[in-house]
């Protein structure tokens, strides 16, 4: 079933963290640039287009999973260390991971042509990321990919801009690995809906 085809309630509903995923050779760079090119749609504050994408896959999906294990090694306690070796794993087993990053340049350049608004550009940013996000994690889901969100930054930002030669001006904000569900996820609980929507 395709993004174009699949319920727009249904993708909302079914969207959920899945953090074990496996390989599955359907799952392409193609099909996830398609995905992509319908996320990008997601909108942004003066239009200012801030977010930037890197998708890693096969070796090199894996290679990120490494700097993420070797970078928690030196700091998670080694008694706690094999529990988030298996989580992380859960993530590598997959087919690839999007890393979203916000353009410090583009904001910048927001901030000096629109001065009266320049303490908010840096918020308006981080919504702007949040939503393309969940428009990649809907679009994933829409696809029958398995997705979670996943926040290992600052502490792997060097050596990622490093690796992959990533400008300097690329701030990294999030980590979404994917692949083939490997997981039930667990049951949802929501707050009471009078308790979070009033109507007036």
């Amino acid at each position: 079933m395709s993004v174009t085809t699949t319920n727009l309630k249904e993708a909302i509903i079914n969207r959920r963290s899945i953090r074990k995923v496996k390989k599955n050779e359907n799952i392409t760079k193609e099909r996830i640039s398609e995905l992509l090119k319908t996320a990008l749609y997601a909108p942004t504050s003066f239009n200012m287009q801030s977010g930037r994408i890197v998708v890693v896959m096969e070796n090199e999906h894996d290679k990120f999973w490494d700097i993420v294990k070797e970078t928690l090694r030196s700091r998670v306690p080694a008694e706690n260390f094999e529990a988030t070796a298996e989580r992380l794993q859960g993530f590598r087993d997959g087919v690839g991971t999007v890393l979203f990053f916000e353009n410090q340049k583009t904001i910048q350049t927001m901030q000096e042509n629109a001065p009266s608004y320049k303490e908010q550009f840096p918020f308006w940013s981080h919504q702007g990321s949040a939503m393309l996000q969940y428009a990649t994690w809907m679009s994933l889901t829409a696809e029958g990919i398995g997705a979670s969100l996943q926040h290992y930054n600052p502490i792997i930002d060097e050596e990622v801009k490093q690796t992959w030669d990533i400008p300097a001006e690329w701030s990294l904000v999030a980590q979404m690995p994917f692949g083939e569900p490997n997981e039930q996820p667990g049951e949802r609980t929501f707050l009471p809906f009078e308790d979070v929507v009033k109507f007036y």
